[in-house]
């Protein structure tokens, strides 16, 4: 297995990172490379966080800490001060490369002092990706090049690809942006990174698409969908993958119908992206699964006991893979060899992974096990939201209510007559009971919703209602 200085070494010659300068890039990643080395001379390796703004800066960055086996923590520099403050509490930073926020102070090389002032990492060459920000509580989980690389492996040996060539508009921080560039990087293929809105815009990169692979959550896709350009745009990609959140039916069938060769995928930042991913031309021909199981990877599906389930059975969802985290930060997990998600879903006959939906989304309301998933997409396909989310809230009566917090694609769009168009789709029992209307819902970069603050916006609403 190849390591970052050689991959940074094969690239030298190569034009590869499109839209910026790639020899500015190994310049910037060798000098920082020798400054680490010689820091960490001390005997410890200094942790580092890394929020660089700049993508160049943050590549660069990223190869010279990993190549100098520096802990990294990869950080969104437009995180507020609340974010920051739980960053630096549970990280205590060394040196930080890069700003998050103008009211913090930030250490830098020049007044980094010998020995260490905070604690070591427990793990020194680790390389922490954050995870958990829709619910307002930042965790890292703890990877390691060579897990990365496994998820690289899977990825180019199900594609049967010898370079990949990326186009991304996700964030470098996040494991969805991350992945990307580390499959372009280690494969010698090339890189394109431009900001989505920039996209929308229609500025964009003149490439042939037929040769690159994009990455997509569900919300971006429905917004380059608008566009007849754009989706024309689209249409040309040799694969668009979709993660980051489920994706709904209208949105699929959209995709489908302009021949976009979408594939849509199910993995998480614990496992360095995806696990499980649903082929193009699967995809093209009407298959609506997550698709079959990488080769680094193994799924399992298992009832509440922990025993194997045959296929087409409803339970829990383990995953064995080499690409797995081996904790979250500080704590390393003591059994490395299965991880238990909270999803819910099945094998089929053809070891297909189908997802049903999250555990700790369940809602019980009258004794009834309900998975909002199911009832948000048979709302979206009545064309009638823009945007939906179904939670439960607490009821005397039923325990939990459904309740539908949606955005209504016109303004004279009443929850009557959704609910009109849900009675020969749904029973009646998941109907949603209150219907509250918005003008946005709070979802973070990657489409995930915040259910902490629909639940606010809920409980707000119903004891103030709009009359």
């Amino acid at each position: 297995m190849e390591r970052p200085l050689d991959c940074l070494n094969n690239l030298a010659q190569d034009d590869w990172l499109i839209g910026y300068n790639s020899h500015q890039f190994n310049q910037i990643a060798q000098e920082l490379y020798l400054e680490l080395t010689h820091l960490s001379m001390c005997g410890t390796s200094p942790k580092i966080i890394l929020a660089e703004r700049e993508p160049l800066r943050f590549l660069a960055s990223f190869i010279a800490v990993c190549a100098a086996n520096c802990p990294v923590f990869l950080c969104n520099p437009d995180w507020g001060t609340q974010e920051w403050q739980q960053v630096f509490d549970l990280v205590k930073p060394d040196i930080i490369l890069g700003i998050g926020n103008s009211k913090w102070e930030i250490r830098n090389n020049d007044n980094y002092q010998c020995p260490m002032p905070n604690a070591p990492c427990p793990m020194p060459r680790c390389i922490m990706i954050p995870t958990g920000g829709s619910s307002g509580q930042i965790k890292f989980a703890i990877h390691t090049w060579e897990t990365l690389i496994a998820s690289v492996q899977g990825f180019t040996e199900y594609f049967q690809l010898k370079q990949v060539n990326s186009f991304c508009v996700l964030p470098l921080y996040h494991v969805s942006g991350l992945m990307q560039f580390m499959r372009s990087f280690t494969t010698g293929g090339q890189l394109a990174i431009l900001p989505f809105k920039t996209v929308e815009t229609g500025q964009i990169f003149n490439i042939k698409q037929s040769e690159y692979l994009i990455s997509l959550v569900p919300t971006q896709l429905q917004r380059l969908l608008q566009n007849p350009e754009l989706t024309q745009w689209l249409t040309q990609f040799n694969t668009v993958l979709l993660g980051g959140a489920p994706a709904w039916n209208e949105l699929l069938e959209k995709a489908r119908f302009h021949r976009i060769r979408l594939a849509p995928t199910y993995g998480m930042t614990e496992t360095a992206s995806q696990i499980a991913t649903l082929k193009p031309d699967d995809f093209l021909i009407g298959k609506i699964s997550s698709g079959q199981i990488l080769p680094h990877a193994k799924v399992t599906i298992r009832n509440q006991q922990g025993e194997i389930l045959n296929p087409n059975q409803i339970g829990n969802i383990t995953i064995h893979t080499q690409s797995l985290a081996l904790g979250y930060y500080p704590i390393t997990r003591e059994n490395q060899a299965d991880f238990q998600v909270d999803d819910l879903g099945f094998l089929d006959n053809q070891g297909h992974l189908n997802i049903v939906g999250r555990n700790s989304d369940k809602i019980i309301t009258g004794g009834e096990n309900i998975y909002p998933a199911e009832i948000e997409s048979a709302i979206q396909a009545t064309q009638m939201v823009a945007d939906i989310c179904v939670i439960g809230i607490p009821d005397k009566h039923w325990g939990q209510a459904l309740t539908a917090i949606y955005i209504p694609k016109q303004s004279d769009t009443s929850a009557l007559k959704i609910q009109t168009l849900l009675k020969d789709k749904l029973s009646k029992f998941k109907i949603p009971k209150y219907w509250i209307p918005q003008q946005n819902l709070p979802r973070n970069s990657q489409g995930k919703i915040n259910r902490q603050q629909l639940q606010q916006i809920a409980t707000e609403f119903l004891q103030n209602p709009i009359t």
